[in-house]
C-alpha cells in the first residue's frame, strides 16, 4: 500500500535557526510554535538539527552546586552549535513514507529534514508518519 511520500506529509518551509542562536531563544521558539526540533541553517544551507531533548539535556540540573549567577552566566554563553547534531540524516521529498519510517527506526530519530537538492524544503516527524498511517490504514 502506497500512502504517499515525504512531500505529502512533511511540514513545508520549517522554521530554522542560526548556529549562533542562544539555547534559551531556541527553547522559546520551540515552545511558541509547539515544535520539538529546529533545523540549523547557515547561509541557507542545513548544517545541523537541534531538538527539545538536546536543549533540556544541556540545561543545568537542579542538583548543580553552582550558584544561580554562575548558571546564568554559563547558559548565556551556550549556543545551538554547541549541542546540535551536525550533518543530520536527510531525505528527498520523493522518499516514500516507508523509507522515512525505516530511517527513523534505524537511526532512532524522531524527525528528518527534507532537502530538495541542497535546499531545506521541509521536516517530517514521527507524528507525520502516524498521521498518514491513521488516515490510510484505520
Amino acid at each position: 500500500m502506497n500512502i504517499g511520500t515525504a512531500k505529502d506529509w512533511m511540514t513545508s518551509n520549517p522554521i530554522t535557526i542560526s548556529p549562533k542562536t542562544h539555547l534559551q531563544e531556541a527553547h522559546n521558539l520551540m515552545s511558541q510554535f509547539k515544535i520539538r526540533r529546529l533545523p540549523v541553517a547557515e547561509e541557507g544551507k542545513l548544517i545541523g538539527i537541534v531538538t527539545l531533548g538536546d536543549v533540556r539535556e544541556a540545561s543545568p540540573s537542579d542538583a548543580s552546586s553552582l550558584s544561580i549567577f554562575e548558571l546564568d552566566f554559563l547558559m548565556a554563553k551556550l549556543t545551538v552549535e554547541d549541542i546540535m547534531t551536525k550533518e543530520p540524516k536527510t531525505l528527498q521529498p520523493t522518499a516514500s513514507l516507508q523509507e522515512v519510517a525505516k530511517m527513523m527506526l534505524e537511526y532512532k530519530i524522531g524527525g528528518i529534514p527534507i532537502l530538495d537538492g541542497d535546499a531545506l524544503v521541509g521536516v517530517i516527524t514521527e507524528s507525520d508518519v502516524f498521521r498518514a498511517v491513521i488516515k490510510h490504514c484505520v
